[in-house]
């Protein structure tokens, strides 16, 4: 893993805490609608002070972007709000919840839900797995099978390996690649837009670890 620098040489400040997060947040939230390796790039405070968003930081705002560019059943997409869920121990802590309060996403509230079963995530619209959970994978996506859950990790392998979105890390910044088969085969369309941005596309359907 990285270390909590990305793109840039400055650590994240940790004061003023509300200042970074709001900023970082707004800049963020623009990953997938500009060039995403100039997005990343560290967020300015109101004191001139310039910050990098943490490894998991931008992971979190990926998480919640990736939610425009996905379209999820008729039925699934009416319920009443947006979980993002993560499966296993959580790396992001309350990083996750300070960078989408407040956020919605097609006029569906946003919520984080922490789970501890793969059974748990059947009302998920995306399921982010934790690296703890590498030697249950295979299970785990066994049991999300032809469910219309989104599944994001940065697990090695993991588009290889049945999942639909791996975070990789490229020249330093976070990236990711998505496999479009495993995608479809839950019923989930994953944008152009989507694709366009992502380091490698697959179109295969292992699921062997």
């Amino acid at each position: 893993m990285i270390g909590t620098n990305i793109e840039g040489t400055d650590p994240l400040q940790r004061e003023p805490r509300r200042c970074v997060r709001n900023s970082l947040r707004g800049r963020l939230f623009r990953l997938l609608a500009v060039v995403i390796a100039s997005t990343l790039l560290g967020a300015s405070c109101v004191q001139g002070q310039r910050s990098s968003p943490t490894e998991y930081e931008v992971k979190a705002a990926y998480l919640y972007d990736f939610g425009k560019f996905v379209a999820w059943p008729a039925k699934v997409a009416a319920a009443d709000d947006f979980p993002i869920c993560v499966l296993g121990e959580d790396p992001f802590g309350a990083t996750f919840d300070a960078t989408i309060a407040g956020e919605t996403i097609n006029g569906k509230k946003v919520v984080v839900n922490r789970i501890a079963k793969p059974q748990e995530a059947v009302n998920c619209r995306i399921l982010f797995i934790s690296p703890s959970e590498e030697s249950q994978l295979k299970q785990i996506l066994a049991t999300l099978d032809k469910i219309s859950v989104l599944t994001v990790s940065d697990i090695s392998q993991f588009t290889r390996r049945g999942g639909m979105i791996q975070f990789v890390v490229d020249a330093n910044r976070v990236r990711f690649e998505v496999n479009v088969t495993n995608a479809e085969r839950a019923g989930l369309t994953l944008s152009s837009q989507l694709l366009k941005v992502a380091i490698n596309v697959r179109r295969d359907s292992q699921t062997g670890d």
